[in-house]
């Protein structure tokens, strides 16, 4: 992992934090891992990376330390509704380059677009693919394939959409 892999990974914690509420705290404590082995630096960030699991409360005090550390803050939505909007993007995006396996992240935008009202009808064709893949069979390779293509393409043609304003 890479210093700048590392770093949009801790702010897509920020993100996660804002749309769900709250993230686990081994989630945390792993991504400031990954992030100090990657060479970023900052004193809470080292703290944060060796909490035990008896210090994990700890976490969540220790991230928002980071994330002022890091300058993080900047650009992060202020709201529950703008965090998941964002949160579908960056999933879109990871499905689109290869980081997210379409199936999985697919089924991720879906959950999410239920309370983001935009996504409601735009996101149906990007999981039609996610729901034909439910409806085969598992053990068939090709068929699941063109599933993840068919979720690709969707993946690209939301990216592409104009966010409307906040209601």
């Amino acid at each position: 992992m890479t210093e700048d892999e590392a770093i949009d990974r801790l702010r897509q914690l920020a993100v996660e934090r804002i749309a769900y509420g709250v993230v686990g705290a081994d989630r945390l404590i792993g991504a400031a891992l990954d992030a100090l082995l990657a060479g970023v630096d900052s004193p809470s960030l080292a703290q944060l990376a060796g909490l035990t699991r008896r210090e994990e409360p700890e976490a969540s005090g220790l991230f928002e330390a980071v994330l002022d550390e890091l300058a993080l803050r900047e650009g992060l939505p202020a709201t529950e509704v703008g965090a998941r909007r964002l949160r579908i993007r960056q999933l879109l995006t990871q499905i689109v380059r290869g980081t997210v396996d379409p199936l999985l992240g697919a089924d991720r935008v879906w959950d999410l677009s239920h309370s983001v009202r935009w996504y409601d009808t735009a996101v149906a064709p990007a999981v039609q693919g996610l729901l034909t893949a439910y409806d085969c069979d598992e053990n068939d390779p090709v068929r699941l394939e063109e599933a993840r293509e068919e979720i690709r393409a969707a993946a690209r043609a939301l990216l592409v959409l104009p966010e409307p304003p906040e209601a």
